[in-house]
């Protein structure tokens, strides 16, 4: 079954809950280190993870785009879970890391779509 003909309204929740199982598993790492049970939520968000990162891909959604986002969304809601759940820091020169990541994953979607006027083409 080709994906792709569900249209692209899929892509976005489908990376988007790519995201969350990713960060619940990353921040469940902390949380297994005083209680290991915690270890079954990293094994399964991973799985989940990877399963709807698959999806948004078999929908149609760039690699370079979709992995950008994922990997780049992941480390600052990480970062930020860390601070409020666990009292993690976060420096100004944290804060200057988000924003840039932040700032690349934005070129990087304005990059993917040819024709656009981002992409320096005025057509």
């Amino acid at each position: 079954m080709d994906l792709r003909a569900i249209g692209p309204a899929w892509r976005g929740p489908a990376l988007l809950a790519a995201i969350v199982a990713e960060v619940t598993a990353s921040l469940s790492l902390k949380a297994a280190q005083a209680a290991p049970i915690w270890f079954a939520v990293v094994a399964v968000g991973y799985v989940i993870s990877f399963a709807c990162l698959t999806l948004a891909l078999r929908l149609g959604m760039v690699l370079g785009v979709a992995y950008g986002i994922w990997g780049a969304v992941g480390v600052v809601l990480t970062a930020l879970g860390g601070a409020v759940i666990f009292g993690e820091p976060l420096t100004a020169v944290m804060w200057g890391g988000i924003v840039l990541i932040m700032a690349g994953v934005l070129l990087v979607e304005l990059g993917s779509h040819p024709g656009d006027v981002a992409s320096g083409d005025d057509a």
